[in-house]
């Protein structure tokens, strides 16, 4: 087996090895710890570079896992998707680390760091599995990560959103589990290119449970994406985190958009009988709901943080409205907008934060207060987080929106698409100009000892490298589209998929 081979596993194993060792050494020696966590996110930027380059000739890489062979044992699968998807999740991984460790908000609670990279483990794992089981155990382990980390910092808010967080996974989770026994009942195996091969084979008579167990684990996905009607829970939930944490969230979403594009065309494609594209009928009202409750939420938000949560649905329906379309260039554009959106919607929780640590009691809130410090720069970084969020040039959003509106333009409901899209854009586009008028063109008198606050710019890091990062994936737009298409031409070719893991045979 070669050496990129074997580095298939090493997104998972880094941060499963750098999480006990942090959670070791946190309380004697905290410096140690935030070392090796940072040196965890930069190992796994490495690696995940390494993998997107590896896969770029459309070699599918698979390891098993303790040599046990699919669809026995557990298989780690590497082609282009889940490439891209470990270099977002290492790249975002990267920023929020620093942003915690350089405001110190990693320091309100002992076990940051090692949640942070169980965290990782949990998410590098869902974009690497093979099988449906592994995907619902990775599931588990992000998000029992994620309760403690939502939960970092305390606070009454925190404890009450965290709460009803909880509760929607729970019972998320358990609606995954009734999913698989159905599916693995009808089709004996729970390897996702195995399932794809026999539930053509399944009869007639269980055409029916088929397709309920199809549409009961989409709507897992839908819930984990936050489509609507199951968006209910994420608003409050990102904006009363922690910064930092937030930033990491924004990725949340995109891991069950990251399941529906895998597992749809897998295992629910053309020779699935009636469960065959099960999610399509609905996938497309709920994107355009799901977009213009988004932005309208963009609009009526209080706070800066209430925003980005808000932005991180809108962006969310925005692209699966381009996933509807279950074609590869459409397909192809909704994954460079994914990338965009989701440094996007971390960007903005940066901002945010960089913006409340400076106005004292005023916090985040959309409405005057007094000068603070570096108003001037902080007021341009917000501009260029709000121009990523909305789409408008010269960043990469712009380009992603072109992509998608070209790519459903010759579809039936192309009209729909447009006229959500270019509205929910005109939405965004007031409510961050009305924040950002509030916060950076008004002045009020400080109330409940309120002072401008002098605070060192090196908040402003990760923040200023999201943008970079959104303006460089704008200049390498033609090479960052080729992949995303060529990856969307993968994800429909699931024989190659099958041949990779199975066997030739």
């Amino acid at each position: 087996m070669s050496l990129i081979a074997h580095l298939a596993s090493a997104p998972v194993v880094i941060p499963a090895l750098a999480a006990p060792i942090a959670l070791l050494v946190m309380r004697r020696r905290h410096g140690l710890g935030v070392g090796i966590s940072l040196a965890s996110c930069t190992a796994m930027v490495v690696a995940a570079l390494v993998l997107l380059a590896a896969s770029a000739d459309g070699t599918i890489r698979t390891y098993e896992i303790g040599s046990w062979p699919a669809p026995f044992g557990i298989v780690l699968v590497v082609d282009r998707l889940s490439a891209i998807m470990l270099t977002l999740a290492a790249s975002l991984s990267l920023l929020a680390m620093v942003h915690g460790v350089l405001t110190r908000a990693d320091r309100k609670g002992w076990h940051f760091h090692p949640l942070f990279q169980f965290q990782m483990l949990g998410l590098n794992g869902a974009f690497l599995t093979g099988d449906l089981f592994n995907l619902f155990v990775f599931f588990e382990v992000l998000l029992i990560a994620s309760y403690g980390l939502m939960l970092h910092g305390q606070g009454p808010a925190r404890l009450k959103a965290g709460v009803q967080y909880v509760i929607v996974n729970i019972v998320g989770s358990s609606l995954f589990l009734i999913a698989l026994g159905l599916l693995y009942a009808l089709t004996g195996t729970l390897n996702m290119a195995d399932m794809g091969l026999r539930v053509a084979a399944i009869g007639p008579e269980d055409q029916g449970l088929l397709r309920v167990a199809a549409l009961l684990l989409v709507s897992v996905f839908a819930l984990k994406a936050a489509l609507v009607p199951l968006h209910l829970w994420l608003p409050r939930t990102y904006a009363v985190s922690t910064p930092a944490v937030a930033a990491l969230f924004a990725l949340m979403t995109k891991v069950g958009v990251y399941s529906i594009i895998r597992v749809v065309p897998q295992v629910f494609g053309d020779n699935a009988g009636a469960a065959a594209w099960a999610p399509a009928p609905y996938l497309l009202p709920a994107a355009i709901v799901t977009a213009v409750i988004g932005f309208a939420g963009v609009f009526v938000a209080r706070s800066l943080s209430g925003q980005a949560a808000y932005a991180v649905i809108g962006s969310t329906g925005t692209l699966m409205i381009a996933v509807a379309a279950w074609q590869v260039d459409a397909l192809g554009a909704a994954l460079y907008y994914l990338v965009h959106s989701t440094i996007a919607g971390a960007a903005l929780f940066l901002v945010a934060d960089v913006v409340a640590r400076r106005r004292a009691s005023f916090v985040d809130k959309a409405s005057p207060g007094p000068l603070f410090a570096q108003r001037q720069t902080v007021g341009l970084l917000f501009m260029a987080a709000a121009i990523a969020a909305t789409g408008l040039p010269p960043l990469s959003g712009f380009i992603g929106k072109l992509l998608i509106l070209e790519a459903v333009a010759d579809a039936p409901w192309w009209g729909w698409a447009w006229g959500a899209i270019l509205a929910t854009t005109l939405i965004g586009v007031i409510g961050f100009a009305r924040t950002g008028s509030a916060i950076f063109w008004k002045e009020a008198a400080p109330t409940d000892g309120a002072e401008p606050s002098s605070i060192k710019r090196a908040d402003m890091i990760a923040p200023v490298a999201a943008i970079a990062l959104l303006a460089a994936l704008s200049i390498g737009a033609g090479w960052a589209t080729a992949y995303a298409n060529a990856a969307a031409a993968q994800v429909f070719d699931p024989a190659a998929g099958v041949r990779a893991v199975l066997g030739e045979g």
